[in-house]
């Protein structure tokens, strides 16, 4: 797992990449508790997050709870992979997901 952050102010994007698994769910957990400390309006980016368990899920559920009460927080370029556990399991219910700017694919001429 590696986490990229970019912050400017009370903004954050964090970029995730590789696995979210049983193994460092709960040290990424820790990171993210002093990580988003200030921080209003955050992104998580998760275009290089190829795995996603249930120990990441709940850290998923506690992000989103803590954000909620001190400001907002959406999901960006999620995989197809990852978006079918978000949807299986029903956390796209509940978390704010963003829709990719860029189109899924093109068509020319």
């Amino acid at each position: 797992m590696e986490i990229k952050k970019s912050a400017d102010g009370s903004v954050m994007t964090v970029y995730l990449n590789g696995r979210i698994d049983a193994v460092n769910a709960l040290e990424l957990d820790k990171e993210f508790s002093t990580l988003i400390n200030g921080v209003e309006d955050l992104t998580l980016d998760l275009a290089d997050l190829e795995y996603i368990s249930s120990a990441g899920l709940r850290m998923l559920l506690k992000l989103q709870k803590r954000m909620d009460a001190q400001g907002a927080m959406k999901i960006l370029n999620i995989r197809e992979n990852v978006r079918e556990v978000l949807d299986m399991t029903g956390f796209s219910n509940f978390l704010t997901i963003a829709e990719d700017k860029k189109p899924k694919f093109s068509v020319s001429f």
